[in-house]
Parts: structure tokens; sequence; C-alpha cells
């Protein structure tokens, strides 16, 4: 079994800020496979249901960002489950704006949802890092993570929510190279996805010019009957013929 969490927070108010990605894109793949509705468990609203045929939860901690680890950790403890199970998805403001990484275990970066949960388990669990970007300002960072997605960003953050949801299956496989290809694949315009599917059409037979061409040698032989024809006609004309 696998536990997958988004982090955020909880309340409408933080529903489209940039912090709560990781609740977005769980509840993308929830839709995606089916989920049924969220209900209370584990310090959290919970899901159970299948990706590519391996059971899991969906989860999304209540109990804030900075102690999201109780919460995992409940639902870890729970199913006993190790953190080779666990994969949490996450804002990254390390990462440009609609860039996506895969990786294991490492530091949490100053990530507080991630520092929460390593201090409940340990460090060795799959981290989805969905970018959001940097405001520039290490003061900023607070106000910018907290702050709603803009209306310009949608035109990559919804497309790549739904692609990672559609791609969930190697996630939950442990194919995170296998992950990422297929997000980048979802992602391309359908008029380059298609030039890809499409067949190369087949190359026209290469012709040996020591051979004649089909058809050719008839061709000789009407072109020479001809050249006959019009040196006998010539040769009339010369003799006082027609």
């Amino acid at each position: 079994m696998k536990l997958i969490v988004g982090l955020g927070n909880p309340g409408e108010k933080y529903a489209r800020n940039r912090h709560n990605v990781g609740f977005m894109a769980v509840q993308t793949i929830a839709k995606e496979h089916g989920f049924p509705a969220f209900k209370r468990r584990f310090q959290g609203v919970a899901s159970d249901g299948e990706i590519a045929g391996e059971k899991c939860l969906l989860l999304m901690p209540t109990t804030y960002m900075n102690d999201s680890g109780r919460s995992v950790g409940e639902a870890a403890r729970f199913l006993k489950l190790s953190t080779s199970d666990l994969i949490v998805i996450h804002d990254e403001i390390d990462l440009a704006p609609a860039k996506l990484k895969v990786k294991t275990g490492g530091g949490v970066a100053g990530h507080n949802g991630l520092r929460s949960i390593t201090q409940h388990l340990d460090n060795d669990y799959v981290r989805v890092r969905i970018g959001v970007g940097h405001p520039g300002s290490k003061d900023a960072v607070h106000h910018y993570v907290l702050g709603d997605f803009h209306k310009s960003e949608v035109s990559w953050l919804d497309p790549m929510l739904a692609a990672m949801a559609k791609a969930a299956g190697h996630l939950v496989k442990a194919e995170a190279d296998k992950f990422m290809s297929e997000v980048a694949l979802l992602l391309q315009p359908e008029s380059e996805r298609k030039a890809k599917r499409a067949p190369p059409e087949p190359a026209a037979p290469k012709q040996d010019p020591a051979k004649p061409h089909p058809g050719g040698e008839g061709q000789a032989k009407r072109a020479g009957a001809m050249a006959d024809t019009l040196r006998k006609w010539l040769a009339g004309r010369g003799k006082g013929g027609i």
C-alpha cells in the first residue's frame, strides 16, 4: 500500500495558496482515479482507492503545514507502512514555476511541512516537488507562499496537476523517470504529440542508375520507331515523294 500525502493548510482562505499545491494535486489525483469522498481520519482527511492496481491512501493533513508530521506519522504507523511507501507532494520555492522534480530523501530546504514529517518518521520518503518560484527575498517568502496563484499561473498549474494525476501509476510503482516522462509528454501541445505518434512515411525506393526505369524499355522502343518513321518521311520528301 502507498500513502500519498498532499501538504497544505486547511480552510477555504488557503485553498488557492501556493503553499497548498500539494492539496490541489491530491484532490486532482482522487478525481482522476475515482476515489470516494474524503473523510476525517488521521488528523486529516483521507480517501482509499487504487491507482494502477496498487492500494493507496490519499491524505491531506488538517494539522496545518508546520505540524503535518503528526497526521502523516499517525497514518503511517496505523497502516504499518515504511517511509519507502510514503509519497509527499509539496510546493518548492527553489524551483521555477511549472518545474517538477521527484527525489527520495535529502534535505528539507526550509520547508516546515517536510521538516515535521521527518521529525515524526525519518527522511527516506519520496518528495514530488512542484515549483512555485521564489519571491526574490527571504523576508518575502512567508507572504509569497501564503498568497494565491495568479490568474496568469493557472495556464500551467491546472494542466500540470492533470498530467500528474494521469501519470500517477508510475509514481506508485516507484518509476520516477517514467512518471516525469509521461507528465512532460502530456504537457506537450497536441500537435507535437500527434507528430511523435504518427508513423514515418515510407521512403521512395531508390532507382539503380544501371537499371532502366520500369517501363523504360518499352518507351525506348516506341521512341525508336517514331524516329525511324520520321527519317523515312524526310527521305521520301528528298526524292520528290510526299
